[in-house]
C-alpha cells in the first residue's frame, strides 16, 4: 500500500509542474506569423454609377394620316431607306377625288351666284341714287350681294380643304432614313377621327444612336454631362461600347417608390452593331483618376496589434487618420497618408508614402499543423464562423 501511495503522489507531483510550466508559458505555443504585401504603385482608378437603360435613334418619326381610308399601295417594307419626300404609301382616294370635284361644281354656283347678286346690286345702286327704287329694296339688293360673296370665300375654302385631303391620301417620308416599322397593310382601313393612326416609324440615322439610362435618385448627384460612359448589350457581351453623358433630365419617375432620373448618352454606332430597342448595362465614371500612386484598400484597412503579432514584433505607431504599415527588420511601422479617390478596390495615394514601397496588406499566422493557418487583414473574424479544420477534433 505504501510503494502504490508514493507512487500516486509522484505521479501529481509531475502534473502539478507540468501545470505550473504551462501557466508560466502563457498557455500555449507562441505564434508564427508572415505577412502579405503589395507595392506602392501607379495606376488608373475610376469610380462609377452603373445602371441599365435602352438603345433608341437620336431622331425618330412617327408617320401617320390625317385622313381615313383604304390603304391601296404601300412601296417600302421594314429597313427600307428612304429620302425626304419620298412616297411610301397611297391611300385610295375615290372618295377624296370625289369630295374634291364635288367642292368645284360648289364654288362655280357660288360663283354665279355671287356674278347675278354683283350686276344686281350695282343696278339697284344706281337706281337708288336717281330715287327711283326705295332705300328697303336697296339695302335687300347689297344684302343678297354680301351673302354671294361670303358664300365664294366659304366655298374656296372648301375646295382648299379637299385639295388638301386628297393631298394627304399619298404618304411621304418626312426626313431622310431608315423604316424601323411598318404598322399596316395594303387594303387595310385606317381611320383618323379621334386621332392620327401610326402607319411607320422612320429613324433617321442608325449610325447616330443613344442610351437613355434610368438613374437612381442617390447617384444622380455625381451624374453630370461631358463624363465618360461605357456600356455592353446582351447581343454582344464581348464588345464594350463608349459614349458621353450629353443630357440629364430633371423630370424625375417613381416606380414602385424608386425615384430614377433619365440621363442620356451619346451611343457611335458606325458599325450598326447597336439596334433599336437593345437593353444597354452602362457605367457613367463620375470620377476618373490615371497614372496615380495607389494601394490596395485592404492596406489602409490593416491594423496590428500584440494579440495578433506576437513578441516577435515590435509595433511603431504614428498619427494619422490613414495609415500603411511596412516591415523594417522586426519593426512594423506606420506611415501616414493622405488618400484621394477609391475604387473599393485600390485607393489613391496624395503624400505620405513613396512609389515602390512594400506595404503590408494582410497577416497570416500560421499554427501548428493540426490548427492549420489563419489570416488577419485588419477585421476579425465572426464567432460564428467555422474554425480551421481539425481545430476541434477530438484525440
Amino acid at each position: 500500500m505504501k510503494k502504490i501511495s508514493k507512487i500516486w503522489l509522484a505521479a501529481g507531483a509531475i502534473i502539478v509542474i507540468a501545470i505550473i510550466a504551462w501557466l508560466i508559458s502563457g498557455g500555449k505555443e507562441e505564434k508564427q506569423v508572415s505577412f502579405s504585401f503589395e507595392k506602392v504603385a501607379p495606376t488608373n482608378i475610376q469610380i462609377g454609377v452603373t445602371a441599365t437603360g435602352t438603345i433608341e435613334p437620336v431622331t425618330s418619326v412617327t408617320v401617320g394620316t390625317q385622313v381615313s381610308g383604304i390603304v391601296s399601295r404601300i412601296y417600302v417594307d421594314y429597313n427600307s431607306v428612304v429620302k425626304k419626300g419620298q412616297v411610301i404609301a397611297e391611300l385610295d382616294k375615290t372618295n377624296l377625288t370625289s369630295e374634291l370635284n364635288t367642292a368645284k361644281a360648289n364654288l362655280a354656283s357660288a360663283q354665279s351666284s355671287l356674278n347675278y347678286e354683283t350686276d344686281n346690286y350695282k343696278r339697284y345702286k344706281t337706281l337708288y341714287s336717281k330715287g327711283l327704287v326705295s332705300a328697303d329694296e336697296y339695302e335687300s339688293a347689297k344684302l343678297s350681294y354680301d351673302k354671294a360673296l361670303q358664300t365664294v370665300v366659304s366655298q374656296k375654302e372648301q375646295l382648299t380643304k379637299a385639295q388638301t385631303n386628297l393631298g394627304y391620301a399619298t404618304i411621304t417620308s418626312p426626313i431622310d432614313g431608315v423604316v424601323l416599322s411598318k404598322a399596316v397593310e395594303e387594303g387595310q382601313t385606317v381611320a383618323a377621327s379621334f386621332n392620327t393612326p401610326e402607319l411607320f416609324s422612320i429613324a433617321k440615322d442608325l449610325k447616330d444612336m443613344r442610351v437613355i439610362a434610368d438613374i437612381d435618385e442617390a447617384d444622380i448627384g455625381e451624374v453630370k454631362e461631358g463624363e465618360h460612359v461605357t456600356f455592353t448589350v446582351d447581343a454582344f457581351p464581348n464588345d464594350t461600347f463608349n459614349g458621353v453623358v450629353t443630357q440629364v433630365r430633371q423630370e424625375a419617375t417613381t416606380t414602385n417608390n424608386v425615384v430614377t432620373y433619365e440621363v442620356v448618352i451619346s451611343a457611335p454606332n458606325a458599325d450598326l452593331k447597336l439596334k433599336p430597342g437593345l437593353t444597354a448595362n452602362v457605367t457613367i465614371f463620375t470620377a476618373e483618376k490615371n497614372n496615380v500612386l495607389s494601394v490596395p484598400s485592404k492596406a489602409l484597412r490593416y491594423t496590428p496589434t500584440v494579440e495578433t503579432i506576437g513578441k516577435k514584433y515590435k509595433i511603431q505607431d504614428c498619427q494619422g487618420k490613414n495609415k500603411v504599415w511596412t516591415l523594417e527588420g522586426n519593426v512594423i511601422k506606420a506611415h501616414a497618408v493622405q488618400i484621394g479617390i477609391s475604387d473599393g478596390s485600390r485607393t489613391e495615394i496624395i503624400s505620405g508614402i513613396s512609389n515602390g514601397t512594400q506595404v503590408i496588406t494582410e497577416l497570416k499566422e500560421i499554427m501548428s499543423e493540426s490548427e492549420g493557418e489563419a489570416t488577419q487583414s485588419g477585421t476579425e473574424r465572426s464567432p460564428f464562423a467555422p474554425g480551421p479544420p481539425g481545430k476541434n477534433k477530438k484525440k
